[in-house]
């Protein structure tokens, strides 16, 4: 049971500093109480735990607990509730049992194989994604130079060591906590979650003293998803602290290398003696991935299209392409890997007042807000008020200045009321009719700077919605900065 908790164990990274002990006056009730909860949750003999579980120390008395914390943060070991103890409990900290050494979860969790895949499915937009992923391989290296383990990127699929940059709740029930508390958490090794690894997306990261450097926390977090528990070592990569230093050249800590190389043997071509790792499963080969749309092709057909916090969303076969308002590159990605649930999208719209998105797929839609999906979704289309021959939209649109979004099916088109939560009468209306300008179809539209863009195959046109004018037609592909 115990091994079966560690790997599943969460470990946070935080920021911690250390001084040492002077007397103070007497603690309040409040202060007992605070510090009896961070004893038990932080020096507690039960061991490491799932995050749900509770763990509370009751086999040492305060103090003697009290003293094994002041011993480990180096402050004088008084066993009292003094100023120093209380500022160092007061300030963010890792969210495990701490330990002398290096150490490993209970149990010795590893890996069983010799390959390890990782995956990035959303980017920090601190770093350009070519950095990003230039900086997690490097982190990555530190633990292959030293034992036999190699580690590949993967762009679909699950990979054994799933990576994320994102704030606040992120769905796996310990959500961050904003910039400068928690950094990162990882996974200890094992299925489902075992490896994964979760960046603060409220942290500033960068490369540099400035900020919170993503290599170094990164190499950290990927100990943890080795195997690796906390280790007093003060220069340890492994201590629970963030602590920069130059990652210029960097090289495995005594203390961490010899952790790891304890679990997973050395590598033949590291400086120390070869100790023969045990035989390994050759790796499952990876499946193909699945061919990304070519954004530059003067006959891209867009699915769908969206306006969302001044932003444009194209999607195409599964993935989709963001053009930021602020300019910084094109990249395809998997629609999956930013929401959840959501395969392919037909059609989507912005609803600012409510700050929701709406994506339709077939005959049922989702409410998103940020990269979340609201609970309980997927709904029926006819929660809208279409007819039952109505099982798919093409396109849709909202018009802010009316309140309305447009619908588009077929040769024609519906408009809805959003403030009133209905379809407005005498719809649906034909489009070459009511549009005119923009042609019988329409299965791409999204709004940009007050101009309305009515796509249809290869081709779209830009619309002044209150004068109902055309004025200009343009090629898809001229979006995507070829």
């Amino acid at each position: 049971m115990e091994a079966a908790r560690a790997v599943r164990t969460m470990m946070l990274v935080m920021i911690v500093s250390v001084c040492g002990a002077v007397p103070t006056t007497a603690p309040s009730q409040e202060e007992l109480s605070k510090a009896q909860n961070y004893l038990s949750e932080f020096f507690s003999d039960v061991g490491v735990s799932a995050p749900d579980t509770v763990r509370r120390s009751s086999l040492d008395s305060f103090e003697d607990t009290l003293k094994k914390m002041q011993e480990f943060f180096g402050l004088t070991v008084t066993g009292q509730l003094d100023t120093n103890t209380l500022a160092v409990m007061a300030r963010p900290r890792c969210g495990v049992t701490d330990v002398t050494r290096y150490g490993h979860f209970d149990g010795q969790p590893k890996w069983d194989k010799t390959v390890l895949t990782y995956r990035i499915t959303q980017y920090t937009p601190d770093l350009s994604e070519s950095v990003v992923d230039a900086t997690i391989a490097k982190a990555l290296k530190v633990y292959s130079d030293v034992v036999p383990l190699d580690f590949k990127q993967i762009n679909s699929g699950t990979a054994d060591i799933m990576i994320v940059f994102k704030a606040q709740e992120h769905g796996d029930f310990s959500p961050f906590d904003g910039e400068g508390g928690v950094l990162a958490h990882a996974y200890s090794p094992g299925e489902g979650t075992g490896g994964d690894t979760h960046f603060d997306e409220d942290e500033n990261w960068t490369l540099t003293s400035a900020g919170t450097n993503l290599f170094l926390v990164a190499a950290h977090e990927f100990g943890h998803a080795l195997g690796l528990a906390h280790s007093q070592v003060q220069t340890a990569l492994m201590h629970p602290t963030y602590q920069y230093v130059n990652t210029e050249g960097y090289k495995l800590p005594d203390d961490d290398r010899q952790g790891v190389q304890a679990l997973y043997g050395v590598r033949a071509s590291s400086d120390q003696p070869t100790v023969q790792p045990k035989p390994q499963p050759r790796p499952e080969p990876e499946p193909e991935p699945e061919p990304v749309p070519d954004r530059c092709s003067r006959n891209l057909i867009f699915d769908a299209a969206v306006s969302i916090q001044r932003d444009l969303y194209f999607f195409k076969d599964g993935y989709f392409w963001k053009r930021s308002s602020s300019w910084s590159g094109i990249n395809a990605r998997k629609i999956q890997s930013v929401w959840p649930g959501i395969s392919k999208v037909d059609a989507a719209y912005e609803y600012k007042k409510d700050n929701k998105v709406i994506f339709f797929e077939g005959n049922q839609y989702w409410a998103t807000r940020g990269n979340t999906v609201l609970p309980g979704y997927p709904k029926p289309l006819s929660d809208f008020g279409f007819p039952p021959s109505v099982t798919k939209v093409d396109a849709a649109v909202h018009v802010p200045f009316i309140s309305r979004t447009l619908f588009f099916v077929d040769y024609k088109y519906w408009s809805y009321n959003e403030r009133r939560g209905k379809m407005d009468r005498r719809f649906p209306k034909y489009i070459n009719r009511d549009l005119p300008g923009i042609g019988f179809r329409v299965d791409a539209a999204f709004e940009n700077r007050g101009y309305l863009y009515f796509s249809y195959g290869s081709t779209q046109t830009e619309y002044h919605y209150q004068r109902r004018r055309a004025l200009r037609t343009l090629l898809n592909y001229a979006w995507m900065d070829c």
